[in-house]
């Protein structure tokens, strides 16, 4: 699969979650905690594979646009602050909903920039094979890249792939662990009542006269 076209399918993959969690009722709230979850999973990968392999390619063979390279790492950073105050709040919070609009909002006009404006010039600039190598690495990165989002860490190389590779580690023990706790709470929650123990007659009988 061709670079732009990973890329392209990984907005429309983002982009049903949006639609999902717009649609969900103010009181879905575990519904609405569920998708924050994977959204905020989909573009920590999406945003680490762009800035690890597609945005260093376009610098390098495009220097014509490397002002909109840098703006989309600056709409990625912003992105990122958001995505983390999320992934640690909780969806009852008065501000959660309009987090997760504002994210929202901000993602859809990066990915209007990126898909009318930069992807028709890379796959112009680049040939069918150059793209197919691109989109190659950038689904090698999938399964390397964080899992949620650092917004403190270095976005383009060589800081970010080291930095990248520290960070999954450390998200897949965190995801590791609300999965182990989400499924101690499932069986707890499905395990039936304990029954208080039934009170002894007493062994002392009334004395008759």
């Amino acid at each position: 699969m061709d670079a732009i076209t990973l890329l392209v399918k990984d907005h429309q993959t983002v982009e049903a979650l949006f639609e999902k969690f717009e649609q969900t009722g103010p009181r879905a709230m575990k519904a609405r905690k569920t998708l924050a979850d994977r959204i905020v999973h989909e573009l920590s990968v999406h945003a680490a594979i762009e800035e690890q392999v597609l945005y260093p390619a376009i610098r390098e063979s495009l220097p014509e646009v490397e002002d909109d390279v840098l703006e989309a790492l600056e709409e990625h950073h912003v992105a990122k602050w958001v995505l983390s105050e999320i992934d640690s709040m909780s969806p009852e919070h008065e501000r959660f909903q309009a987090k997760v609009t504002v994210l929202i909002e901000n993602v859809r006009h990066h990915v209007e920039e990126e898909e009318e404006e930069l992807f028709p010039k890379v796959r112009k600039a680049f040939s069918a094979d150059q793209l197919e190598e691109i989109g190659e690495a950038l689904a090698g990165a999938k399964k390397l890249a964080p899992s949620r989002p650092h917004p403190k860490a270095p976005d383009t190389p060589p800081g970010n792939i080291a930095a990248g590779a520290g960070a999954a580690l450390l998200d897949k023990a965190r995801d590791a662990g609300r999965r182990t706790k989400k499924q101690a709470q499932k069986k707890v929650a499905k395990a039936p009542a304990k029954k208080a123990p039934a009170k002894k007659a007493s062994g002392r009988s009334k004395s008759t006269r």
